[in-house]
């Protein structure tokens, strides 16, 4: 089995690595909007951002929220997790969201919670099959003008 490591993803060099692997998620993003989004959630919103390397790269890519909610309390909110395309079903999905649930127990935090669009159907098997989530909600978004 390949040597992976995770590790938080702190300068722009770093959050740049990890942009192809994000791309295949947030294909709407170019590479310097992705930087600059990065840069100002983790300055204005404690935004947090690791990767898992396998073979010295980076392999899947999870960005979250330390978040406090009435209804979640000291929570954290998966804004973004995706495996590259070429290292698929080889667990790497599975091990950075444990990952970030042992950092969310780590600093105190009693649920870990995302959103997954309605058309990915494998996600959703993946989150209640292989990672024990449950469907709670729906979650419902207005484009402002």
């Amino acid at each position: 089995m390949m040597h992976t490591w995770i590790k938080e993803l702190k300068t722009e060099e770093a959050w740049r690595s990890a942009f192809p692997v994000m791309k295949q998620l947030r294909t709407h993003l170019d590479e310097q909007t992705f930087v600059d989004l990065v840069r100002d959630a983790s300055d204005q919103n404690d935004y947090r951002l690791f990767a898992l390397f396998a073979d010295g790269k980076p392999a899947a890519v999870c960005g979250f929220l330390p978040m406090i909610t009435l209804y979640n309390g000291k929570s954290i909110w998966v804004c973004d997790l995706v495996t590259d395309a070429n290292c698929r079903s080889k667990g790497y999905g599975h091990e950075l969201l444990a990952y970030v649930e042992n950092w969310a127990e780590d600093h105190a935090y009693s649920t870990v919670s995302l959103s997954s669009g309605l058309q990915r159907t494998d996600a959703h098997r993946f989150y209640s099959d292989k990672m024990d989530y449950d469907r709670t909600s729906y979650v419902f978004l207005k484009k402002l003008t």
